[in-house]
């Protein structure tokens, strides 16, 4: 019953214009800054600590533009879920990752694709479906019922595959970067020793981050190259702005730690392209070297 309700409810979503989507988001995000939350107070100490120079006046005016951002990306999700790919094609200014994309698939190594929570990275699923065979990894959500909705959103476009993050989900990204084809990591979250996953600290905005080891493994085997993107909203208009860059051979070297922050330094370069479009509500930093935890007051 509640999947069904939790269906209904976002596929109601779904059909709302996506101008009246944003100013929802616009409402929500200046909800999120007044109105005490975990959001909120782990945005403002990521901000703090990953941006130290910066007046505090600044990183509030950055906060308040993160949460306004976070909001409309979730809110957006439906739409890019049950949307017409042809309709999103067009709002994305991509020709250039397109293009870059092409040519390091035509290596026959096969593509990681670090995707970082940067924008509307939901719009990976539209993009890749449209340009080649793509498999993603994804962490089951902690919601019950949503599992179920945002694979059925995700793998409508035809070609995308999503595997969980488990053993089976590992060894299927293995057998298709062994095809020569494209898979599509989140790079910027922590590993979960639970999960199988394994992690070492490396620099993120000059802060210990633990950072999976994953992608450089996948990276080292297949000799893939990792490409990362993101999706970014254009002020004012309904279009997106598709960014990448090819990441540093470094990631898939022998030293874990070097690789590690070779990939942090990549995530953090699509980053500062759009820092109010990063999923700052996100705790980064929660594990530590010295076993501290800066979200947790007195820490």
């Amino acid at each position: 019953m509640k999947t069904a309700l939790l269906r209904l409810f976002v596929r109601s979503l779904s059909l709302l214009p996506l101008p009246a989507l944003r100013g929802m988001g616009r409402a929500a995000g200046w909800l999120l800054y007044r109105v005490p939350n975990r959001e909120r107070e782990t945005a403002r100490v990521n901000l703090r600590l990953c941006f130290p120079g910066m007046e505090e006046k600044e990183r509030e005016v950055l906060l308040r533009a993160c949460l306004r951002e976070t909001a409309t990306t979730v809110l957006e999700m439906p739409a890019v879920w049950y949307g017409r790919t042809g309709t999103w094609l067009e709002r994305m200014e991509a020709d250039d990752a397109r293009q870059e994309i092409r040519a390091l698939l035509d290596r026959g190594r096969g593509l990681i694709v670090a995707m970082p929570h940067l924008g509307n990275f939901e719009l990976s699923a539209h993009f890749f479906g449209d340009l080649a065979r793509a498999t993603g990894l994804y962490r089951p959500p902690r919601k019950a019922g949503l599992e179920s909705v945002m694979l059925e959103g995700r793998s409508r476009p035809g070609q995308n595959r999503m595997v969980a993050t488990d053993r089976r989900g590992v060894r299927e990204l293995h057998q298709a970067l062994s095809r020569g084809e494209i898979v599509v990591i989140l790079p910027d979250q922590q590993p979960k020793a639970q999960r199988g996953g394994t992690g070492v600290f490396a620099p993120f905005f000059g802060v210990p981050a633990l950072t999976m080891t994953l992608v450089s493994r996948f990276a080292r085997k297949h000799g893939a190259p990792v490409y990362f993107i993101g999706f970014l909203r254009q002020k004012g208009s309904a279009k997106y702005r598709v960014v990448g860059l090819e990441g540093d051979a470094a990631i898939g070297g022998e030293d874990p730690e070097a690789a590690a922050a070779a990939l942090n330094a990549g995530v953090e370069a699509l980053v500062r392209m759009a820092p109010e479009q990063y999923q700052w509500t996100y705790r980064r930093f929660e594990k530590q070297p010295d076993g501290t935890n800066p979200y947790r007051q007195g820490s």
